[in-house]
């Protein structure tokens, strides 16, 4: 990319021997450069912005025109003021534009004594009135994004005047006069400076004071930047815009926190290894830094909070950073689908990432579309945020698909093919995703459903619109392509997430009807799948199920002898009691108690009397529990000595709730036909302590049993499948009594 800075640096050399020389030996007075002129970033088309500051000379007008004529004369534009010092001060009071040129002021000629006084009482005023005056500078640079738009993310975008644009780091300069914040750091001037390099040959290139980058200038200001084409133009102001952005969300955050009378912030527990400290999620004291999952559950954790990361703890994630093995450990998958299942709060967390350089280091392969910029109408974002995007839009749809984790990372890897090689980017994206996928650590069945997704993402929506659904031939095809309804399931939501983060004019009523009524008539060619098998207990499950009385094993999947922090392993958690209607709820509730969270679950009935459960499970913090302990309250809650109810009520209460974050509502269904023997209840719900005992504990005041159930929390995102019978072990066929079961497991969940 070239540069330009020896020229502007000339210039303004030129300029300022120019204008010393009208000043002369004039006493009293003192020239000042201000805006770009003053900072030294005059562009071709940029105006002198001078301040006369006099000290009440009383022919200081008769001056003043001897100095503005010749720069009139020469052609250039001007913008000019003649203030005393006390004058210049009271402005500054009153006119945010006028004290922010102000506060960076540059002597061009006169007495330098008059011009460092005035500097430093307007700086003084500033840093007094910070309290009052940052949060209109806030509610100012607010008003002008929603008028300018976001640089990054704009086909035509304003270098200066839009988010992650000039102005912008000239807006946390003056918050960084207050004390308020330190300077940016190094790569935020880096971006600065090459947007200005922009700036410079978009004015060389037209002739005129104009900061729109528009479509028609592109190529010839690329092209005058010595870069390879327009694509790596608009690339770089996406990199730079995203950077600057970044940076400002921490400086307003400050602000915010500024303005408010707030205690001393404490340090409250977010997740293993992180809390939230002064509104920001930072690593723990006792946070395991040889962990290479911690970046991605760092994300998850702050966005499930609805906090933002705190950039000290993101810069010393990235230094600490280790690679993660190859496949990912089952911790970091999890994280990375939980991150992802938190919706619209996961953008921030993935920018963190992002601009640490994290995600590049993580997924290699984000490489190809990190920046990329689309450069049509129809998308509104480069291809990398698009992803993002779509990922975030595909959470509020988890609940309609069987493996929400991989709608999740579907959405996330649907574009990767967008490389600028020219290919099919379905055909590209595919052929990226199959190692992409299991790297990430999928089982090879996985990987197959998320390559096929990603190779056919377009299929449902191309089709409907542009197929005669009525013809056989065209059902065949997408069926053969599509070949089961979980991958059907998941296109179909992918194509929702899809166009809704792509743009306004990508979705509509008549396109989404089209599309389900292709999905109605496909799924109707792809019945007749098996349901899922009741599973059966092991022999060694079935030793322990002659046990008398309650037993609890426990075992893990940890090397060396003890719990593997790193490898992903998953604690086996073993119960056998009596079996009675809500035995699977006590139990789940008894181990949310032991801080267990629950990742799957499965109960056996057994022929002696007893019933056999088998949870995996993880620490929500630090070693796992006792057995023996576990097993001592379980014997009390089973003989009614202890309250679970009571006790995880307490816990919930004291539970952080996420901050501005959508969470969509419960869902509750009868699978149909996925049974002869039982009616299957699925339920889905946000994942949270306690969850399967409210569950389990309404099949058991319904006089229901579970004779199977399968249960399921993928990031996030809890899918749990109840195989259940009456009290003669008959499915449930009473409407009135199934309505009742959804209605109070809705009522439980709140």
């Amino acid at each position: 990319m070239r540069s330009f800075a020896k020229e502007r640096a000339a210039r303004v050399a030129e300029l300022d021997g120019w204008l010393a020389g009208l000043v002369g030996e004039e006493p009293g007075v003192a020239l000042l450069a201000v805006g770009s002129f003053g900072r030294g970033d005059l562009t071709p088309g940029g105006d002198l912005d001078l301040v006369l500051l006099h000290n009440d000379k009383p022919d200081i007008g008769e001056f003043a025109e001897k100095l503005w004529y010749p720069v009139w004369d020469r052609g250039l534009q001007l913008d000019h003021s003649v203030r005393t010092a006390a004058e210049a001060r009271d402005v500054a009071a009153q006119d945010l534009k006028a004290v922010m040129g102000l506060l960076r002021t540059r002597l061009i000629a006169g007495d330098p004594e008059l011009a460092e006084g005035m500097r430093s009482a307007v700086l003084a005023d500033w840093r007094a009135a910070a309290k009052r005056r940052l949060p209109e500078l806030a509610r100012l640079t607010q008003e002008r994004w929603e008028q300018a738009g976001e640089l990054a993310f704009l086909l035509e975008g304003d270098l200066k005047d839009a988010r992650g644009g000039l102005r912008d780091l000239h807006a946390m300069e003056a918050v960084v006069a207050t004390w308020v914040v330190p300077p940016p750091g190094p790569r935020v001037r880096t971006a600065y400076g090459r947007l200005l390099e922009i700036r410079h040959a978009l004015h060389a290139v037209t002739g005129r004071a104009n900061d729109r980058l528009l479509l028609q200038e592109q190529d010839a200001v690329a092209a005058h930047l010595e870069m390879e084409d327009v694509y790596e133009l608009l690339g770089t102001v996406a990199e730079c815009a995203r950077t600057i952005t970044y940076a400002g969300e921490h400086v307003w955050r400050h602000v915010e926190r500024h303005g408010t009378s707030q205690s001393r912030s404490e340090r409250r527990p977010l997740a293993d290894g992180f809390v939230e400290f002064a509104g920001e999620a930072v690593l723990a004291r006792d946070a395991d830094l040889a962990d290479p999952s911690l970046p991605l559950r760092a994300a998850a954790a702050a966005a499930h909070a609805g906090l933002p990361l705190a950039p000290a703890t993101v810069d010393r994630l990235a230094k600490s950073f280790t690679e993660l093995p190859v496949p990912w450990p089952e911790r970091a998958r999890t994280a990375l689908v939980s991150l992802l299942g938190a919706g619209p709060a996961a953008i921030g967390a993935w920018e963190a990432l992002d601009q640490a350089g994290l995600v590049v280091r993580m997924i290699p392969d984000w490489a190809r579309v990190r920046n990329r910029p689309q450069r049509n109408a129809v998308h509104k974002y480069t291809v990398d945020r698009h992803l993002v995007e779509a990922a975030a839009r595909a959470a509020a749809l988890t609940r309609e698909v069987a493996r929400p984790d991989l709608l999740l990372v579907g959405a996330l890897l649907h574009d990767i093919g967008k490389d600028g090689s020219g290919r099919d980017h379905s055909v590209a994206g595919a052929e990226y995703t199959r190692p992409l996928a299991a790297r990430i650590g999928f089982p090879p069945e996985d990987v197959e459903i998320l390559e096929r997704v990603v190779l056919h993402h377009l299929l449902l929506p191309d089709t409907a619109t542009r197929r005669d659904l009525d013809d056989p031939l065209t059902l065949r095809t997408v069926a053969e392509a599509v070949g089961s309804p979980v991958v059907l399931e998941l296109l179909h939501a992918l194509a929702v997430a899809d166009a809704g983060a792509t743009g306004p004019a990508a979705w509509g009523g008549w396109k989404a009807r089209l599309i389900g009524e292709l999905v109605r008539r496909t799924d109707v060619l792809l019945r007749g799948d098996e349901p899922p098998r009741t599973p059966e207990p092991t022999a060694g499950q079935l030793a322990l199920a002659r046990h008398d009385g309650v037993a609890v094993r426990m075992s893990s999947t940890a090397v060396r002898g003890s719990w593997a922090r790193h490898t992903g392993g998953a604690l086996t958690v073993t119960v056998v009691a009596a079996d009675r209607g809500g035995l699977l709820g006590q139990v789940a509730g008894v181990l949310a108690l032991h801080r267990l969270v629950l990742r799957t679950a499965r109960t056996f009935s057994h022929g002696g009397g007893n019933a056999v459960i088998e949870f995996t499970a993880e620490p929500e913090f630090g070693s796992p529990p006792d057995p023996a302990t576990i097993e001592a309250d379980l014997r009390r809650v089973l003989a009614g000595r202890m309250d679970v109810a009571e006790r995880l009520e307490k816990r919930a209460a004291s539970v952080r709730v996420r901050r501005g974050v959508p969470v969509a509502p419960p869902k509750v269904s009868v699978v149909e036909e996925a049974s002869r023997t039982a009616t299957v209840v699925e339920v889905r719900a946000s994942d949270r302590p306690g969850l399967l005992w409210r569950i389990g504990r309404v099949f058991g005041g319904l006089g229901l049993h579970i004779r199977a159930a399968k249960v399921d929390t993928l990031g996030s995102e809890a899918v749990d499948v109840f195989y259940v019978v009456d009290d003669g072990g008959l499915p449930v066929s009473d409407p009135e009594l199934l309505e009742k079961v959804r209605e109070g497991i809705l009522a439980a969940l709140g």
